[in-house]
């Protein structure tokens, strides 16, 4: 069964959004700067979101592992 582009989408963010939060908390502990942790976390969301998106569609077209 093949995933939709719509599944693909969503799953791609709601990834982002934990990996978001999690980038957003350790930018912090380590600057002790939650505005600059915001920022980081801001540009990490924009680009992971979109690749993990052609990520996804890539390994669609595979069969591997599918039973």
């Amino acid at each position: 069964m093949e995933a939709t582009k719509g599944r693909s989408a969503l799953k791609a963010i709601t990834w982002r959004a934990t990996g978001t939060a999690d980038t957003f908390l350790i930018a912090w502990i380590i600057t002790g700067k939650p505005l600059v942790a915001g920022s980081i976390a801001t540009l990490e969301v924009l680009t992971k979101t979109f690749l993990y998106y052609f990520h996804e569609r890539l390994w669609n077209l595979s069969n591997w592992g599918r039973g």
